[in-house]
């Protein structure tokens, strides 16, 4: 839960994160759905920034983190969006305790990019086994660099 504070000690409001289960391809529309809803929701209720890019860049991780989940591993993924200092987390569990691998560079290969550009456009990324399955996190920032990087990373 996030609260954000007005200045006199007052909150403007409380963001609860959001969790969904997709068991399809089909699905992963209606998860960059959830994740364009919450974003509008953070900025509305918190009145805490969120630029074009950052609500383009989460429905990104988001699309592709829930898509390989769904290529990789069997069975349901679970997606969890939350704000947290001024990010946010998208988190997808799903059942196979295999951690992803990115390919090496290869300016020939079509296709299977996502993992690479995830890392890329995440301020942060992380892979957890759980007892079952894993959890991988990725945190984009919300506002604009304004140094122009796509994270918000500081290069």
């Amino acid at each position: 839960m996030v609260r954000a504070e007005l200045g006199d000690g007052r909150t403007s409001g409380i963001v609860e994160p959001v969790s969904a289960l997709f068991e399809g391809s089909a699905e992963i529309a209606e998860a960059r759905h959830l994740a364009r809803g919450f974003l509008a929701d953070v900025q509305a209720t918190l009145g805490v920034p969120v630029s074009e890019r950052a609500t383009a860049v989460v429905q990104l991780v988001v699309s592709e983190l829930v898509t390989n989940a769904h290529r990789h591993a069997s069975g349901p993924c679970l997606l969890t969006l939350e704000v947290n200092a001024g990010a946010v987390e998208v988190t997808v569990w799903d059942g196979d305790a295999a951690p992803p691998v990115a390919q090496a560079a290869d300016p020939q290969r079509l296709g299977q990019h996502g993992l690479e550009i995830v890392m890329a456009v995440c301020r942060s990324f992380e892979v957890h086994r759980e007892p079952v399955g894993k959890r991988i996190k990725g945190t984009v920032v919300l506002a604009d660099d304004p140094g122009g990087h796509a994270s918000g990373r500081l290069l």
